[in-house]
């Protein structure tokens, strides 16, 4: 299947991958591989990952691939030799990586690491499809306002945010009244808070319909990804914070609904498989076909919702309160929620800590708003370093 972007006249679509290499990425560029006629592939970037990175480049031919770590260089050049694949390295790179000219370019990159080569392919006007749920998080405010600024075009691949974007009417926002983000509750939907207190990182991770990596199962266990969704979906639709809601629905089949003013309530539906929003994102405005399962209702039998309890799942509250005090909260939000995760996938902290930390952080710290970039990621680090400190780094 030949995807066809307008004002291109039937050539492939020009597409770069920034993280390559993880869940998002190994997914987008499966995708790729089996619509081959469709996709020319510019660049590639990866954290650290040189020998998979560099056998996804030569696979699809890509023209530059570049890995954050500076010091994989000389691996990652090696590797490559005799290809005629540009290599590079270091976190320039891979901002000037996504300035390259590509039609497409997939965010894919985890946490604040990915908001300087978002904004590079934004100030360029392109089609920026991203999984990265802390582009619009962290900088929400500024991100859209370049958007605007530049005429690029944003496209969610989270399943929730891709599921109301299929559903919502940009050409009359003011008909909808109310976004319906679904969660599925996580490993631990029916656990009670001592068994929570006790949960191991690999129960944490064992999510119970998705393949998703190990940050953002946790942030699913915690539903710290469902607060960063409200976040996320604040900025990217308009719709205040008090008309963003939340729903457990464990089957994951209805990926997000939008209500409209006259009681209508429109829904997306599938199974739970990643590739299906990245080829909505990869294929826009067209659509491809996908390898992932069929959705059978009559097999499903019955699809369950439910509203989350606040008080095992207190981050939800969390990044209410982060969206209302706006400025710098929501970063300070998101940076010490990455800490907290990370210092209890390496078991340095129980998992009912997480929520502790972000909500001591965002204690204690001013939420002044950031005016640029700059200053984005020095709320950042600030937010990591004081979480650091409660983590007891």
């Amino acid at each position: 299947m030949v995807v066809t972007p307008a004002g291109r006249g039937g050539e492939p679509r020009r597409v770069t991958v920034l993280g390559s290499t993880g869940s998002v990425g190994t997914q987008t560029i499966d995708l790729i591989a089996r619509a081959p006629d469709g996709f020319a592939v510019e660049a590639l970037t990866a954290n650290r990952n040189v020998a998979l990175l560099a056998q996804q480049a030569r696979s699809l031919r890509a023209r530059l691939a570049v890995v954050a770590d500076p010091d994989r260089y000389g691996e990652l050049k090696a590797a490559l030799s005799g290809t005629g694949i540009a290599a590079a390295a270091g976190p320039a790179a891979v901002a000037e990586a996504a300035a390259r000219p590509a039609d497409w370019v997939m965010a894919a990159i985890v946490g604040a690491a990915g908001l300087e080569p978002v904004l590079a392919a934004v100030r360029r006007g392109a089609c920026v499809a991203f999984a990265n749920k802390e582009v619009l998080v962290c900088a929400g405010a500024l991100m859209m306002e370049e958007v605007r600024a530049h005429g690029a075009t944003l496209l969610p691949v989270d399943s929730e945010h891709n599921a109301i974007y299929q559903c919502f009417d940009f050409a009359r926002p003011d008909r909808v009244r109310r976004l319906i983000l679904t969660a599925s509750g996580g490993p631990f939907r029916t656990a009670d808070r001592e068994t929570m207190a006790a949960a191991t990182p690999e129960q944490a991770v064992a999510h119970p319909t998705w393949d998703m990596g190990a940050k953002i199962s946790v942030d699913s266990a915690t539903m710290m990804n469902k607060g960063l969704e409200i976040v996320e979906a604040h900025f990217l639709f308009a719709v205040p914070e008090e008309r963003i809601d939340v729903l457990v629905h464990p089957q994951s089949v209805v990926h997000s609904l939008v209500e409209y003013v006259d009681g209508s309530v429109l829904a997306q539906l599938g199974t739970p498989d990643m590739r299906t929003p990245i080829a909505h994102a990869l294929a826009w405005p067209d659509r491809m076909e996908t390898p992932a399962r069929r959705l059978d209702l009559a097999a499903a039998a019955s699809l369950t919702f439910e509203a989350p309890d606040p008080r095992r799942f207190p981050a939800l509250r969390l990044a209410r309160v982060a969206l209302q005090s706006g400025g710098a909260a929501p970063t300070i939000l998101s940076a010490a929620n990455e800490v907290a995760v990370e210092a209890f996938l390496k078991r340095r902290i129980g998992f009912l800590d997480i929520a502790r930390i972000v909500e001591e952080t965002l204690a204690a710290l001013p939420h002044t708003a950031p005016g640029d970039l700059a200053a984005v990621m020095a709320a950042d680090a600030e937010a990591r370093r004081c979480a650091a400190e409660r983590v007891g780094v």
